[in-house]
Parts: C-alpha cells; sequence; structure tokens
C-alpha cells in the first residue's frame, strides 16, 4: 500500500491546481472573481478556425514566370518552320515574311504569359488573382490579363492572317505545336506563405487588466465570460508551474492520494477479507490502481491532444472479471477521483468516466462468451456518446457547434479497453486468480484431464456430471458461483484416476479388490484418492480454489463402511480412527458446502434398489441431517433456509433421473 502511494505520488504532476469549476450556462457560486493579473483573452477554438479560413482565402497563390522558356521555343519553331515551309514546297520569297509575322505574334503571346491555370484557385469565378514571381519581385495579377493555352491559340488565329488556306493552316498547326504555359504555379512557395499566415494569426482577442472583474457572484456564464475563464485557467496554470512549495504540493499530494487508497483498504477489510488477507490479490488491486494513474501521468506529460485516449474503462472490466461488480465499482471511482485532480474540466471528466465504468461493469456481468466483451465495448461506446452530446449541447446550445471530430479519442480509448481480454489472462496466471473464463475453459468436458477420468474411471466421470448438475442447480438457486461449483463437482474425484477399480462406480464385476485387503489399507486406498487428486490438478496447473473443492468435499468424515466392518469383525483390536478419517478440512463456503452435499446425496441415491419418491426423500433428508450432525457444515455460510432449497432441489432433480412418478393425489 505504501509503495503504491509513493509511485503513484513521485510520477504525478506537481503544480498547484486551479481552485475552481466552471460550465457555460451556469450561474457563478463563487465570490467575485478578480483577476490578480493581466492576461489575453483566447478565441475560442471555432473563432481560431475561421480566422485562419479568412486568412487562407486571402493568400493569392504563386505563380512564377519562366523567362527562359521563349528561347527554346523560339530556336525550335525556327527550325520547324523552314522543314514544313519546304516539305509543302511553298515560295520561296513568302517564306521570310511568314516566318518573321508568326514568330512576332508567337513572341507577343509569350512576353503576355501563359498560363496554367488550377481549378481550385479560382473559387466559383471564371477569373481569379495570383501573385506572379518574376525575378524575385511579384505582383498581383489576373488570370484575365494573361493567356491560357487556348485564348493564346485563338489570339494568334485572330492576328495572322494569309490568303493562301496551306500556308496559314500550316503555320497554325506549328504554332499549336509551340504553345505551353510560362507561368507556373509555384507550390512550394505558396505553402511556404500560407504557412507563415497562419502562424501569424492571433490566438487572443484582447485583454483583462489585473484587478479587473472577471465574474461577479451570482452572474451568468455566457460566452464571453466563459471565454475569459476559460483563459484565466490557462494562463493560471501556464504561470504557477514554478510557483509554491513543491515539497508542500507532494505533501498534499501523498496526503489525498493515501487517503483514497486507505479507503480502499478499508472497504477491502469491511467487506472482503479474503483479499484483505490474500497478498497476492491485494497486490494486483493496487497494481491495476497504480498502473492506470501512471498512465495519466505519462500522457500529460507527453502532452496528448486529449486524456480521453487513455481506456480508464479497462479498469471495472478487469476487477469485475476477476473479482465482483462492488470491488470493481469501488475500485473505478477512486481511481477516477484520483484522476480528478489532475485533469482539465475535472467535473467533466468525471461524469464522462464514471457513467461509462458503470455501464462497462454492468455489461459484464458474467463473461461466459467473445462476442460479450465487443457487446460491452459497444456499449461503452454509447454511453460516452450519450455523454459526450449531452454536454455538448448543454455548452453550445446547438448541434450545428458540436465539434464532432472531439469524440474520436472516446472511440480509440474503447478499442484499447479491448486489450482487458488477454490482461485477464495474464493477472490469472501471474497471481493466481481465477475468472469465470477460466472456470468455463475448465468445465470443458473435452478438456484432456475430464477426457483421461472418462476413459480410466468411466462411472467416476458419471457420478461427477451428476455431482455437477446437482450442485451447480442448488447454487444457483441460493446463490453463489455456479461455474465454480460445476468446475469443482468435475475434478473433486480426479485423484480416483489412479486406482479405479477400487471404487464401487467402477466395478462392473461382482469381485472387488477390497475383499483381498485389510479394512485399514481399504480405508488407505480410498482416503488417498483425496491426496492424489490434489497432486494431480497441482501437476496440471489447476486454480486453488478448483483445488479446494477436492480437499474439503468429504470434510474430516469417516469412511464409515471400512470403520465399522473393521469393529465388527476386530471386536478386540485396537483401532485408531484417524486412519479411516478424510483429513480435511471441512467446507469453507457455500460453494464447497453444496458440492459435499451433492456428492455424498448422489453416492447414496445409486445404491436405492428400487427408487421412489419416499425413498429419495428419506434419503436426502438422512444425508444432509447427518453433515450437520458430524459438524461438516460449521464453516461454511449456509443457512437452514439454504438448507431446505437445497434438499427441495436435490430431491426434485433425483426423482428426475430415476424417473420417479410422483402421486399428485396423494400429495394434495
Amino acid at each position: 500500500m505504501v509503495l503504491s502511494v509513493l509511485i503513484i505520488t513521485i510520477f504525478l504532476p506537481k503544480q498547484p491546481r486551479f481552485r475552481y469549476e466552471f460550465e457555460k450556462g451556469e450561474i457563478w457560486k463563487n465570490k467575485d472573481l478578480i483577476s490578480p493579473f493581466s492576461f489575453a483573452i483566447l478565441k475560442t477554438s471555432p473563432q481560431v478556425n475561421t480566422d485562419k479560413k479568412d486568412a487562407l482565402n486571402n493568400v493569392l497563390p504563386i505563380y512564377t514566370l519562366n523567362n527562359f522558356l521563349i528561347n527554346d521555343v523560339e530556336d525550335a519553331y525556327l527550325s520547324e518552320f523552314d522543314v514544313k515551309w519546304k516539305s509543302n514546297a511553298f515560295p520561296e520569297n513568302d517564306k521570310a515574311i511568314n516566318k518573321q509575322t508568326s514568330f512576332r505574334i508567337l513572341k507577343t503571346i509569350y512576353d503576355k504569359g501563359i498560363i496554367a491555370t488550377d481549378l481550385k484557385h479560382n473559387k466559383g469565378n471564371k477569373y481569379y488573382d495570383f501573385s506572379l514571381l518574376n525575378n524575385n519581385i511579384t505582383k498581383t495579377v489576373s488570370t484575365q490579363d494573361v493567356f491560357t493555352v487556348q485564348t493564346a491559340l485563338e489570339y494568334f488565329k485572330d492576328h495572322f492572317d494569309n490568303i493562301n488556306l496551306k500556308v496559314k493552316e500550316m503555320v497554325l498547326s506549328l504554332v499549336e505545336d509551340h504553345l505551353q504555359p510560362n507561368i507556373i504555379f509555384n507550390e512550394k512557395l505558396t505553402g511556404i506563405v500560407q504557412e507563415s499566415t497562419l502562424n501569424s494569426i492571433s490566438t487572443t482577442r484582447g485583454m483583462v487588466q489585473k484587478d479587473e472583474l472577471i465574474v461577479a457572484k451570482n452572474g451568468v456564464i455566457d460566452d464571453e465570460v466563459y471565454q475569459k475563464l476559460q483563459s484565466f485557467k490557462e494562463t493560471y496554470e501556464a504561470q504557477t508551474k514554478t510557483i509554491g512549495d513543491s515539497k508542500l504540493v507532494y505533501f498534499g499530494q501523498i496526503l489525498l492520494v493515501g487517503f483514497v487508497v486507505s479507503l480502499l483498504m478499508f472497504f477491502l477489510k469491511l467487506f472482503r477479507k479474503d483479499i484483505f488477507a490474500d497478498n497476492r490479490q491485494l497486490s494486483l488491486i493496487l497494481l491495476v490502481n497504480t498502473t492506470m494513474l501512471l498512465a495519466l501521468t505519462w500522457a500529460i506529460k507527453l502532452n496528448l491532444p486529449s486524456l480521453y485516449y487513455i481506456p480508464f474503462c479497462i479498469v471495472p472490466i478487469i476487477i469485475r472479471i476477476l473479482f465482483d461488480t462492488r470491488l470493481a465499482l469501488y475500485l473505478h471511482l477512486l481511481v477516477i477521483l484520483i484522476a480528478g485532480f489532475f485533469v482539465p474540466n475535472s467535473f467533466e471528466f468525471v461524469f464522462y468516466q464514471v457513467t461509462s465504468g458503470m455501464v462497462a461493469i454492468y455489461s459484464i456481468r458474467n463473461l461466459i462468451k467473445r462476442e460479450q466483451l465487443l457487446l460491452s465495448a459497444l456499449f461503452i461506446l454509447s454511453a460516452y456518446f450519450i455523454s459526450f452530446v449531452g454536454i455538448a449541447l448543454l455548452r453550445e446550445g446547438s448541434v450545428s457547434q458540436i465539434e464532432w471530430m472531439n469524440f474520436v479519442p472516446f472511440i480509440v480509448s474503447v478499442l484499447l479497453s479491448l486489450l482487458a481480454y488477454p490482461l485477464i489472462y495474464a493477472f490469472e496466471r501471474l497471481f493466481g486468480i481465477t475468472s469465470d473464463i477460466a472456470l468455463i475453459e475448465l468445465t470443458n468436458t473435452n478438456n484432456k484431464l475430464l477426457r483421461e477420468l472418462a476413459f480410466k474411471a468411466p462411472g467416476t466421470f458419471q457420478h461427477s456430471l451428476q455431482v455437477a448438475n446437482l450442485a451447480e442447480a442448488a447454487i444457483f438457486k441460493i446463490g453463489g458461483n455456479s461455474l465454480l461449483v460445476r468446475a469443482g463437482a468435475l475434478y473433486h474425484d480426479i485423484g480416483k484416476i489412479e486406482n479405479p477399480q477400487y471404487f464401487i462406480e467402477n466395478q462392473n464385476t461382482g469381485l472387488s479388490p477390497h475383499d483381498k485387503l485389510p479394512y485399514e489399507q481399504s480405508a488407505q486406498i480410498i482416503i488417498k484418492h483425496v491426496h492424489k487428486g490434489i497432486e494431480i490438478t497441482r501437476k496440471h496447473q489447476l486454480p486453488e480454489s478448483v483445488i479446494d473443492f477436492i480437499r474439503t468435499h468429504h470434510g474430516n468424515t469417516r469412511v464409515d463402511y471400512f470403520y465399522q466392518s473393521f469393529l465388527k469383525n476386530s471386536p478386540e483390536k485396537f483401532v485408531d480412527e484417524n486412519i479411516f478419517r478424510y483429513p480435511g478440512p471441512i467446507p469453507f463456503s457455500k460453494e464447497t458446502g453444496v458440492l459435499m452435499l451433492a456428492d455424498s446425496v448422489e453416492a447414496a441415491s445409486r445404491s436405492l434398489k428400487n427408487p421412489d419418491a419416499q425413498g429419495i426423500s428419506d434419503l436426502v433428508e438422512r444425508i444432509i441431517n447427518y453433515k450437520l450432525e458430524q459438524n461438516q457444515l460449521d464453516n461454511c455460510d449456509l443457512t437452514l433456509k439454504d438448507l431446505e432449497t437445497i434438499k427441495l432441489i436435490f430431491k426434485t432433480m433425483l426423482m428426475s433421473i430415476y424417473h420417479v412418478r410422483i402421486d399428485y393425489q396423494q400429495s394434495l
């Protein structure tokens, strides 16, 4: 506990916290808030985005003029003109005048400029302005003042005239081949100017001077006041990172975290003594608590865009599956309470996490199917969404003002919460805790150990199945862990694998190997199946909670058949009763107590030659009363009402198993 508190407080942020919580539209219930220093009023995110959009709209795209392109065009054009003129056998005396006239018009076009227009710049208009860069000098030009390739060709057609249509056609074709833009969009330079413009945009609008009233008591926190408070809070927290005695801040954290962890310890001592007494389970709970708060500290130091990326709901999921609902909710609340001191908008954060954590706990009552984890994730996401929309409407009062991108961190958080499944498996292995998932795997009759039991001791296997059905039905009715009871019932006689023929349910002939053995040795062989069962299950790494059923299913009762036989046939000999008695311990929980009763009743019912309603009823009453007389149920919290319920269930189920007809007329 001390180590957990020290680790948490060492890494938590040490700056003092802003003392006020506020929401838009609420009444300011605190005293008049006077600014202790001057600070700038920050713009809201929508205001900053609007300013950025307007600024970008005012940045003209930059185009570069290529002054050297005309030189390349001149050489290529004039040489190709000579070749084509000659190939068409036009008169040589007309060549010079057409050549000079056509190139002069072409040069005029290039001097004015041919632009490669970009549709993303016209913004719905036919023409748009741009900055033309020429020899490191820019000037604003409109696209209607320069040519495009198409308008340049049309200009040439209008200004080049020749009565010889073939000559005109040849020249037009040649000019069209040599028209290319010499005004090119400079994307890199435009991007630099846009970035510089965005960086120069002010994120503030006005100032609050020192000693100026920010908000008066009972004043309404409208949009303007809210933005002042938000700006004051951010400025305060930014300025106070180095203000104050860090030792006192650290001591305050130790007090708060230590107090919260102490509350957890008191809760466990009062309501979950079994966990409080088990250092492994206690270490697991503190580890989960510490790790989650360290994850929060890591996120704060990395300055994540949103702390809602952290999957806080993973805590209640893990604790609910490994322990119970009450502990899961309690631990989740404590983690969120501590985290609330170090996150912005504490009340909003606590509301989000508490509601989603409660939904997570309610959605996983028993994790027995894989799809339950996915459904739980969907329910958690729905809880976040409802809270997100509700808080947004409360603040903005408008659906159009909701910033939906702010919901993305919640989606990531829910996806990360699916890591609970592999973590549960790791915690089970590391801390020796048995979850419902592990119990479901153990109760699969295709399990290697149960298959071996079915093959080597088929009678014992059938007996175990019947005991499992009886015990599970009883514990479900009176309240308890039915999965744990079923697993314990299936393995409680696993030790009979070693010498199955020494147990009557596996004997298929009239001969018994006990006939040739002394009663003491026979009793020891029977008793040994408990020790052997513990040995086998520990070798196969079964949970201790399941092994407890093997240890307790006979309690410290005697093997009465061989004990009474010994007394009857050897009255003159001294008898050590401990030779004929199981080592115990006696059952210490509802589950182990119910299994003992189910095991005894099921085994005894096989001795009924003609089972009927009365015989089964008498048998059940006799067996359970005998266990009470032998003080075998002293340590398990079964009430007399529970025992009456168990008797009724056992009688009903045994009558169904043996197909006993109930005489309803007689019962009336």
